[in-house]
Formats: C-alpha cells, sequence, structure tokens
C-alpha cells in the first residue's frame, strides 16, 4: 500500500485540502466558539480587566468597578468577535525556503496563515494581508468570506520559489521585515489583529545588546493593535548534526561556506549562538508587547496553535476570576 503523500509532496490545490482538513479537525473545538479569535482583542464579548495603559487604551473602556474596589485604573478586556479585520504580514523572503522536516518554513507559514484565517472567521470578520518577498510587497486588501482565505491560500502555494544563486553575484534584495510592518502600519487604520509569520532572522544585530530594525515599527503596531508573532524554524537552524563536510548557504545573500560538522566544538558553539539568537528574538518581542507563538518544522503544528489559544484564553479569564474572588 502507497505511503500517505506528506504536504509538500503534493499540488497547490492539494495542500489546499490537507490543510483545510487539518485546520478543521484539530482546532474543531476552538471554532465552535462563535467569534473566537486567536487574542484577546478589540470587540464586544467581555474577557476581565486589565491595569489602564495611558495613551493606549480608550477611556469608555474603564471598568469601574474593578477600579473602585483596586483604587488603581483599569480597563475592560474583551475578545476580539464582531466585525474584526485582521492583517496578516507573510514572510515569503528567500530564508523561509529551507526545511529538513516533513514541511520547510514556507509551508508552515502557510498552514499558520490558514489557521489564523479559519479562527478569526466570522460574520463581518475580514482578513488581510501583505506577503513579504524578494520582489517587493503584495497586497491582498482585507475582505471576508472563505473564497477569499482560499484565494490568498492559493496565492501562497503557487508562488514561484526563489532560485539559488552564487555568492559572487548580487543577492535579489526586496523590503525588509520593518518595511513590512511599517507597511502593516499604513494600511491597517483601524484597531484590529495583525499576524506576522516570519523566522524574524531579518533584521537581527550581530551585537545581541541592541535591537532588530523591526523591533521599533512592531512596538507602534502593538500600539494600537493586537499583535501575534507566528515565529517559525527549522531543527537544522538549531544544531548541527554529525554528518561530515558539508556546504552551508546564506539564503537571503547567497554566501557558502564548507563546514566540517564532525567538529565536536564547532557544533556546540553553532548550538550556542543559534540559542542566544533565538532568545535575542524573545526578547524583542516582549519588549514590544506582542505574543509570541513560536511554531518549528519537526512538531506537530496543530498542537502547538491549539495550546497557544488556550493559554491566551486562560490569561484572558484569569483577572475575572480575580475580580469575583476579590469580591466574595
Amino acid at each position: 500500500m502507497p505511503a500517505d503523500p506528506g504536504l509538500a509532496d503534493l499540488t497547490a490545490d492539494g495542500r489546499l485540502r490537507r490543510l483545510e482538513l487539518t485546520v478543521t479537525r484539530r482546532l474543531d473545538g476552538l471554532l465552535h466558539g462563535r467569534y473566537r479569535g486567536l487574542l484577546p482583542g478589540p470587540g464586544s464579548e467581555t474577557a476581565g480587566s486589565r491595569e489602564y495603559r495611558p495613551g493606549e487604551d480608550e477611556v469608555r473602556r474603564m471598568d469601574w468597578a474593578v477600579t473602585a474596589r483596586t483604587t488603581v485604573p483599569h480597563v475592560r478586556e474583551v475578545d476580539a468577535d464582531r466585525e474584526l479585520t485582521t492583517w496578516l504580514l507573510v514572510d515569503a523572503s528567500p530564508s523561509m525556503e529551507y526545511g529538513t522536516a516533513e514541511l520547510d518554513k514556507r509551508e508552515l507559514a502557510v498552514a499558520a496563515v490558514a489557521a489564523v484565517g479559519f479562527l478569526t472567521g466570522g460574520v463581518g470578520n475580514r482578513l488581510g494581508a501583505q506577503v513579504l518577498g524578494p520582489d517587493g510587497l503584495r497586497r491582498f486588501p482585507p475582505r471576508s468570506g472563505r473564497t477569499h482565505l482560499f484565494g490568498l491560500l492559493r496565492a501562497l502555494l503557487a508562488a514561484p520559489r526563489v532560485g539559488g544563486h552564487d555568492g559572487d553575484e548580487p543577492a535579489p534584495t526586496g523590503p525588509d521585515l520593518a518595511d513590512g510592518l511599517a507597511a502593516v502600519h499604513r494600511v491597517a487604520l483601524r484597531r484590529g489583529l495583525v499576524v506576522v509569520v516570519s523566522d524574524l532572522l531579518d533584521g537581527l544585530p550581530d551585537d545581541p545588546r541592541q535591537a532588530p530594525s523591526w523591533e521599533a515599527p512592531l512596538r507602534r503596531l502593538a500600539a494600537r493593535h493586537q499583535v501575534l508573532a507566528v515565529e517559525v524554524t527549522d531543527p537544522r537552524e538549531l544544531e548541527l548534526p554529525d554528518v561530515g563536510l558539508v556546504t552551508l548557504v546564506d539564503p537571503e545573500t547567497g554566501r557558502r561556506r564548507e563546514v566540517w560538522t564532525g567538529d565536536r566544538a564547532l557544533r556546540e558553539r553553532y548550538a550556542a549562538a543559534a540559542t542566544a539568537q533565538r532568545e535575542q528574538v524573545r526578547q524583542a518581542l516582549r519588549r514590544s508587547g506582542v505574543a509570541h507563538l513560536p511554531l518549528r518544522t519537526d512538531r506537530d503544528w496543530g498542537a502547538d496553535i491549539v495550546r497557544h489559544v488556550h493559554a491566551q484564553r486562560r490569561l484572558a479569564a484569569a483577572p475575572a476570576r480575580a475580580a469575583r474572588g476579590g469580591a466574595a
């Protein structure tokens, strides 16, 4: 009996059908909650209270009962529900065309987009996207409905891959992640949800004490919107296997370097540097005040998304439980 083909082995339409089945089956329990979103955000369904943030929160959302009880200004939090506009920034740069597991990073990014589309879909809700590629930014205006979501997924799956190039030749250049975030900031005029799907490697300085180039525009987005950063990684980016002599190629610049992976000290240095790099990303996301969802090509991405949504809902419900306990 032939083996079941992996997602990467299917045609674009076949992969689309597989994604639909995976998302609807694995996230079915979450999809049953009407108008439920990925994060607590602007809407009308109360989801607890939190402390007031001057300059960010609207006074009309003040929770006067909790404020009076705690003597600290609080605002009501609500679920991202009615007429939510979600903007996606999808990284389709060359570094996303890498993978050593069942999916490559680009395939995993498309799976994340599918999950966001299904989880934020609802009556009146709209989904828009900015796709960041070597040739520039491609914009998909926000629209509602299944047809629009499937058109976006089909375009992402069918987009041509960037071929390799010699390190002596100039690498194809295009807008970076900071440019993509600035573009989303310009078009996302109404408060809503912004989801960034990327490996977040672009703009990382060699000095971990310096902020990535995308941190400032990400902070600006988080001041107005609920923001979720979906970090896509592959296990080989985190550690090198002992497989002898290999040629490493930087997909963004085309630079090549031969490495002897039999050197244990080199593998340890590589793993330590990779760990420091991912910690640099986590700290930047934390400083920016955005939610963080790490996905890996060798893990069950559906289970990781389910865990993230449940964790976010527990966090949203915690202030309400605390307030009820204080009132008892």
